[in-house]
């Protein structure tokens, strides 16, 4: 079963935005989770991008402060990854994650989605 499924993945030349949207199903509800995003580009680690806890509070990573926006709507149980001003260093496979509860890691998560690449040309 899948339980977080990705899409709006793609190509975008620099300055351009992309739009990333996860569906949650089964008993993960994004008001009862910490939801976040993740990615991970050839030959490098993990990098937590951004998260947002039950009470709305967000977090970002400095690489994409100011330049991304996550978002979620609890009744239609998605979340959004609002992507703009991108960089060719933003290409990687982008990830949704949940845990339950709030947010305590960046990294490790207890559901993953199966990811999707975005890839920026400069």
């Amino acid at each position: 079963q899948v339980l977080l499924a990705e899409s709006g993945g793609g190509s975008v030349q620099a300055g351009g935005s992309l739009r990333l949207t996860c569906a949650a199903s089964g008993h993960i509800y994004t008001s009862t989770y910490c939801m976040g995003w993740f990615r991970q580009a050839p030959g490098k680690a993990r990098e937590g991008v951004a998260r947002i806890g039950l009470d709305n509070s967000t977090g970002y990573a400095d690489s994409v402060k100011g330049r991304f926006t996550i978002s979620k709507d609890n009744a239609k149980r998605t979340l959004t990854l609002q992507m703009n001003s991108l960089k060719p260093e933003d290409s990687a496979m982008y990830f949704c994650a949940a845990d339950p509860g709030w947010c305590v890691d960046w990294l490790n998560w207890h559901y993953e989605g199966q990811g999707l690449q975005v890839t920026v040309s400069s």
